[in-house]
């Protein structure tokens, strides 16, 4: 491996980048720009010493070992078809889009399945762009490898060894599989979450008395809706079939609870709750970075100065600080102060000071 191309340079692609560069800096990473103009996030990237060149055509990837697709999942598609006449025999090519099958189907009908191994790694933040991007964003996120039945295994080899360079877990499922398990843990649920904000938004009056008391229960469970709206656009084209057949479960679902709470049914909507409850609560505890925020909460008074003391205590101790608040909560009876690090290290520096003060950590 000499050589990466990067066809789309966010969030997943730029981190990918500034993973394996650490890994391997005399790795040469060439990104292409299909825009017009300069790309500035390109341009950063460049100065950052991640990228070493900056292309506006194709064919300069005609020498790449690896071909990163990071592209919107239409784009991904397209991109493959433009590569076809133009990578080495060697070459891989891998993409990260979040549906597999359409992009599959090219694959076949492009005679690239020797070549493509489609990619999923399931981390990623509402935040987009390579300013965003982050080395710790796989850590403990499964990566899904979608290869065919005549992809070579040295191929699947390298690809696996360079997802987990990346600290995730790679996974090898068929393409189709992969689709139908994402609509149902993915897909479905941005459309949930953005089809909750819009149906708050219609009833909202023109105070806006519901934005300003939209709490934290409905903050948390629409929080994917900041999303790419590009990016999910997309996605739903693309994996149409998988998501109208999930959603029509969960309309089915959101119907059955509608009756019950009409009719009053105290035992089926117990049985509801507390069934989902218990499913909701045997979920493995694996945490990608999209979920692991370095932070501490501690009990303090809620009252002017609690920030400034505990600011002055860590400045002390020459830990930096990358957010702090007090959490108001109903869970928490009194007030709870929330500290949020740039790294685990700083996290473990700063519970050792907080505990020399005697103060209380929440658990």
């Amino acid at each position: 491996m000499q050589k990466i191309g990067f066809i789309g340079f966010g969030l997943i692609g730029g981190s990918l980048a500034k993973i394996w560069r650490k890994k391997h800096p005399e790795y040469v990473f060439v990104a292409y720009n299909y825009k017009l103009t300069e790309d500035d996030e390109l341009l950063l990237a460049k100065e950052d010493g991640i990228l070493n060149e900056i292309v506006k055509d194709l064919r300069e990837f005609s020498d790449a070992d690896l071909i990163l697709l990071s592209a919107p999942v239409m784009s991904n598609i397209a991109y493959l078809k433009q590569l076809k006449t133009i990578v080495k025999q060697e070459c891989i090519i891998t993409d990260v889009g979040s549906v597999k099958g359409n992009i599959a189907e090219e694959a076949v009908k492009q005679g690239l399945t020797a070549k493509f191994i489609g990619g999923h790694p399931m981390a990623g933040s509402e935040k987009t762009g390579y300013t965003n991007a982050s080395v710790s964003l796989f850590e403990n996120a499964y990566y899904i490898l979608t290869p065919f039945e005549d992809t070579e295994k040295d191929k699947l080899d390298i690809l696996r060894s360079l997802v987990e360079e990346a600290k995730a877990v790679p996974i090898v499922i068929d393409a189709l599989k992969h689709d139908s398990i994402t609509a149902a843990i993915s897909h479905v649920p941005h459309v949930a979450a953005s089809s909750l904000v819009g149906a708050v938004a219609g009833a909202d009056d023109k105070n806006g008395l519901l934005a300003m008391l939209a709490a934290g229960g409905f903050r948390d469970i629409t929080r994917i809706a900041s999303s790419s709206p590009a990016m999910w656009r997309d996605v739903c084209i693309s994996n149409k079939k998988s998501i109208s057949e999930f959603l029509d479960k969960y309309i089915e679902e959101l119907e059955a609870v509608k009756n019950w709470i009409a009719l009053e049914n105290e035992d089926k909507l117990y049985e509801f709750f507390d069934s989902n409850k218990d499913y909701r609560d045997s979920l493995p505890l694996r945490k990608s970075n999209m979920a692991v925020s370095h932070e501490i909460l501690l009990y303090v008074p809620d009252e002017p100065g609690s920030i400034a003391i505990m600011a002055s205590i860590l400045a002390a101790k020459g830990i930096s600080i990358k957010n702090m608040g007090i959490a108001h909560n109903r869970e928490y009876s009194e007030g709870v102060l929330r500290i949020e690090f740039y790294d685990n290290k700083s996290k473990e520096s700063a519970l050792i000071a907080i505990k020399e003060r005697n103060y209380k950590i929440f658990d």
